[in-house]
């Protein structure tokens, strides 16, 4: 996480009685991660936030695969997703693998009939098209093009459009995101060559408490399954919290691209990572400048790792006929590189204002019956000459 945040109120001692205005205690809740080894906040409530009522419908909404063990760079036409009412029933798996789940997601209304928790996996959320907010338990985040959204995994959250025209990119990873190490210091501060700082990121504010008791739909996602659970309480009943375990956003446009004399390896685009697998962020920015510079990516074989790339905007230099919304998959095995014309056509430009998400994975992918619905079907082919 980025840094030490809190909200509301909140005893001086923790582990203490803390007690109401009006008579009773607030209830002490601890929201860690990785055992208790890993970051985690305490979190003070008015109910107890363990009255579950009722335990309602659980259904399976694990991804179908269609291609199990892939050798072949596809290109899905993200665009060509049909937008759906519900903010669930919107968002489908493209790949995955026993780390993430990789997917897209066009919700047309906001997230409000029931609340969403992932007790699996943390969730990474681009926002491509839309603006809102993000509503937790923690806290309110706003959103606009450009963010990306990190919510822990157990955050209960519902979420907030302006618009029906809602574009998503997503990841759920089975191992917490954090940013960097190398960017940072033994103490976890950002260093001066990090391309972002702790003050780009945005913090959880505006703090809902709802002291309110009834019937609360939560859908937690466990283990490939949705279960819907009945909550006596609602829960958002927080009045104060502090640590290390929250959701935050943070804006693709403040990243402050790498450069240098000749083409720079895709780790210096590292935003994000995990035990598993790396996020990039390739943004506007000047191009090479060393007089005989190519500014086209060399070819390079993809030995360890499967390369995703989405792609937000601008003209992707390295790429022929990309357009907003495709995704590439470049799967570990083969090499790959410029298209034809593109390390030639680059030469002499002097910046790019291309703008992408690349996810990197040290598994395998195994691709999706929704992913092969968006396939073009011949981009594999598009270095032939």
């Amino acid at each position: 996480m980025p840094l030490y945040h809190k909200l509301g109120n909140f005893p001086q001692k923790r582990h203490t009685q803390f007690e109401k205005p009006n008579g009773g205690f607030y209830y002490e809740q601890l929201f860690g991660t990785e055992g208790f080894h890993g970051h985690s906040s305490l979190s003070y409530h008015i109910h107890r936030p363990t009255q579950v009522k009722a335990i309602l419908n659980s259904y399976s909404v694990e991804p179908k695969i269609a291609i199990g063990k892939n050798i072949k760079s596809l290109l899905f036409k993200g665009f060509e997703l049909k937008p759906e009412n519900d903010f669930l029933d919107s968002r489908k798996p493209m790949l995955v693998n026993k780390d993430c789940i990789i997917g897209l997601a066009a919700p047309k209304e906001s997230l409000r009939d029931y609340f969403y928790k992932n007790a699996d996996a943390d969730e990474m959320i681009f926002i491509h098209k839309g603006k809102g907010k993000l509503r937790t338990m923690l806290g309110n985040i706003p959103f606009q093009y450009g963010d990306y959204l990190i919510i822990p995994r157990g955050i209960i959250y519902q979420i907030d459009f302006e618009s029906v025209e809602n574009r998503l990119f997503y990841v759920e990873s089975y191992a917490p995101f954090y940013t960097p190490k190398r960017y940072k210091n033994q103490s976890g501060q950002h260093l001066e060559h990090s391309p972002f700082c702790e003050r780009d990121f945005i913090l959880p504010s505006e703090l809902e408490t709802h002291d309110e008791k009834g019937d609360f739909l939560i859908k937690i996602k466990k283990e490939g399954m949705i279960h819907e659970v009945v909550y006596a309480t609602h829960p958002f009943d927080v009045v104060g919290w502090d640590g290390y375990n929250f959701p935050y956003g943070f804006s693709i446009h403040n990243f402050e691209p790498i450069t240098g004399r000749v083409h720079q390896p895709p780790p210096v685009h590292q935003t994000f990572e995990t035990a598993a697998f790396v996020v990039c962020s390739f943004c506007p920015r000047l191009y090479d400048y060393h007089p005989k510079a190519i500014p086209a990516p060399y070819n390079h074989s993809n030995i360890d790792s499967d390369e995703v790339l989405y792609y937000v905007d601008g003209d992707f230099m390295s790429r022929n006929n990309i357009e907003q919304g495709h995704i590439t998959l470049h799967p570990k095995g083969i090499p790959h590189g410029p298209a034809p014309g593109a390390m030639e056509r680059s030469i002499g430009h002097k910046e790019t204002q291309e703008l992408a998400v690349m996810v990197d994975t040290f598994r395998p992918l195994m691709v999706t019956e929704e992913a092969m619905k968006l396939d073009d079907g011949q981009y594999y082919k598009s270095w032939a000459e």
